[in-house]
């Protein structure tokens, strides 16, 4: 029986553990309709709570929860205009650890392929 080495393993661990709020913040549905919608939208300025309820048919609370949840995994950014927010992806996105995580994950993945 071939298991998969014990530095790998650990590797994997770290990378799962500094993704967790990435994971957990991209694994909601309602989340993910609002990232689509982001990335759909205008990235300059980025959009309003208004127009991303418009494309997601969410509650304004709503969106303003999922946006909080984003914008804490850092996975978008808020600039402000006087009383206007504007919301966009976050070009140094926390989104970006999900690719360290895969590419281990594929590491391990052809370790257990032997």
């Amino acid at each position: 029986m071939i298991s998969v080495d014990q530095e790998l393993v650990a590797a994997l661990a770290t990378e799962f553990r500094n993704s967790l709020k990435v994971l957990n913040a991209v694994g909601d549905e309602t989340r993910q309709a609002i990232l689509l919608a982001l990335l759909q939208g205008p990235q300059n300025p980025g959009m309003r709570v208004g127009e991303i309820r418009v494309e997601t048919h969410l509650s304004r609370p709503a969106v303003s929860h999922h946006l909080k949840i984003l914008k804490e995994a850092q996975i978008i950014s808020v600039r402000k205009e006087g009383t206007r927010n504007y919301y966009r992806l976050d070009t140094g996105s926390k989104l970006m650890l999900l690719k360290s995580l895969v590419s281990e994950l594929e590491k391990a993945l052809a370790q257990c392929d032997r």
